[in-house]
């Protein structure tokens, strides 16, 4: 059984939700561009939060954090486009940007933290 990881488990739910509005905007607005541009970065988050779990040096670490807060930054960009652009409301937007928002700033601590010990 693994230990609970916060940034492993917010990362991967959030992934999921990232999924899920990925089939939401392709079902309901058949919009195919952005949100395939939102499910490669939203994703990839956890992707390589995962993959510093396994890291082989702090710096391969870092490297993979840093990876993942610029994916999650990119990923708060599509979801304010979409919101722009009327394929999501403000609601939905607000809920996603919120869990975006807070998985930026746990890398940007961890990525900090591993500076300063370094």
């Amino acid at each position: 059984m693994r230990e609970p990881n916060l940034i492993v488990d917010k990362s991967m739910t959030f992934a999921v939700r990232i999924v899920n509005l990925y089939k939401y905007l392709n079902d309901r607005h058949a919009e195919y561009v952005m949100s395939k541009q939102l499910l490669r970065c939203g994703t990839s988050i956890g992707a390589n939060v995962k993959e510093a779990t396994r890291a082989q040096s702090k710096a391969d670490f870092n490297t993979k954090m840093h990876i993942a807060m610029k994916e999650a930054v990119e990923t708060e960009y599509w979801l304010e486009l979409l919101e722009k652009t009327n394929y999501l409301t403000q609601a939905q937007a607000e809920s996603m940007l919120t869990d975006c928002v807070e998985l930026i700033k746990i890398l940007i601590a961890i990525t900090k933290t591993v500076k300063s010990n370094s």
